[in-house]
């Protein structure tokens, strides 16, 4: 189990990724899709309006070329119409973009080709940049080739095209030239940029979850095993040679949890075990977790730590007069026991679901039934720890205590440090 709960917390984790991700992008798309075709058909549509009147102002026999860009207008905004009442988004980007690629090259050929028209075919080029931006890569390319395909066929029947060539002014000539160039290139860019605005959008989006997923994750693990299930280690499972571990228990809180409301039992847990969280971070001990009002800590777990005895004790002593503070405070008369021990163990990580990181060992035994055994207010140690400490520390020796699987012991309250 230790070797395939990484490997499920992996799976999880990308999948909650990629879950957020598909979130984010799925309520973007469409938003930034629909606001990108509304530009290039806004725009389209106000350069039809402007071939219409340029090409109508020349005479009646000029008629029959603004039919083009009249039949755009039309079934523009038919598709738009038809759109807002059916509600189907797909249909109305590819109608929006058929007319964006074929109008263009109509208009062309109507004028009498390329020249004539001042290269208005370039405007068809919105076509394939919209479903670029619109639909993806892989769903533009066919809007590409379709693109490359109609400006091949006019440049090949070029001399087809200029049989429809009518006397035109060259200030005309010019001002179509003009307009083709600076509108194609002012469209794309102010396209190009609100695409790109609302990428960096996403992507501040998706750092910031994925801030909070980091974030959740390190407030549940060691931040050094976190990152080796990020790395997608397969096996969370170390040895340590030497640690001290601690366990405390405050004195009588079950009877006091059924006096009191649970929001108000919960705040007060919270803030003793948010100050204990802020000394043991002092000290770079691991907190494991807590477990009702019990809390269990460790030191030299998972990295090496020199003197985790003394780290531990001094933690103990500060968690004691911490609590004291406590209670000076807010009033109540809460008291523990904590009980220490030190040795081998190992450390991993446990679960296929509400996975854990955890120690086992003798010593994490013997921790707890020194605190089991101890006094109220009184910091007890094992013998293991007691020789780690015994010349840093004033200890005072309990003979024959009972502790459960190892008979009678000695056992040593920990009392103060040695003054040097």
């Amino acid at each position: 189990m230790i070797a395939n709960s990484p490997q499920f917390f992996v799976r999880a984790r990308q999948a909650f990724k990629q879950a957020v991700e598909q979130n984010i992008i799925t309520q973007s798309d469409e938003t930034l899709g629909k606001t990108i075709l509304s530009m290039l058909v806004l725009a389209e549509s106000a350069v039809s309006i402007f071939w219409i009147f340029t090409i109508s102002g020349l005479g009646e026999g000029y008629a029959l070329m603004a039919i083009t860009p009249y039949v755009y207008l039309i079934f523009s905004y038919l598709s738009l119409f038809v759109f807002y009442r059916t509600q189907r988004y797909h249909y109305f980007i590819f109608t929006q973009l058929i007319m964006l690629l074929v109008m263009p090259f109509f208009l062309q050929w109507t004028i009498g080709g390329y020249q004539a028209a001042g290269g208005v075919a370039i405007w068809a080029i919105l076509s394939p940049i919209g479903a670029l931006m619109i639909l993806g890569t892989r769903k533009s390319l066919p809007w590409f080739m379709l693109f490359v395909f109609l400006a091949g066929f006019s440049w090949l029947f070029n001399d087809l095209f200029s049989g429809n060539l009518m006397p035109m002014p060259a200030s005309v000539k010019d001002t179509f030239l003009l307009m083709n160039i600076i509108g194609t290139a002012c469209i794309l860019y102010a396209a190009m940029s609100y695409f790109q605005s609302q990428k960096e959008r996403t992507l501040r989006a998706l750092a910031e979850e994925q801030a909070r997923s980091d974030k959740l994750l390190l407030n549940i693990l060691p931040t050094s095993i976190a990152q080796r299930l990020k790395n997608q280690d397969k096996r969370i499972a170390d040895s340590h040679a030497s640690v001290t571990i601690l366990f405390a228990d405050i004195v009588g809180f079950t009877k006091l949890s059924t006096t009191m409301e649970p929001f108000d039992l919960v705040n007060l847990l919270s803030g003793i075990f948010s100050m204990f969280d802020m000394l043991a971070e002092g000290h770079k001990l691991e907190k494991i977790k807590t477990i009702g009002d019990g809390y269990l800590v460790v030191g030299g777990v998972p990295l090496f730590l020199q003197n985790h005895a003394n780290e531990v004790a001094e933690f103990a002593i500060e968690m004691r007069a911490a609590l004291s503070a406590f209670n000076q405070k807010t009033g109540h008369q809460l008291q523990m026991r904590i009980g220490i021990s030190s040795g081998p163990v190992v450390a991993g990580v446990i679960g296929t679901s509400k996975f854990a990181y955890d120690i086992w060992g003798d010593a994490v035994n013997m921790a707890s039934r020194m605190e089991q055994t101890g006094l109220v207010d009184e910091i007890q140690v094992s013998e293991s720890t007691y020789q780690l400490l015994k010349d840093d520390y004033e200890f005072e020796r309990r003979q024959d205590v009972q502790i459960k699987g190892k008979g009678l012991v000695d056992t040593y309250l920990l009392k103060a440090p040695i003054k040097k």
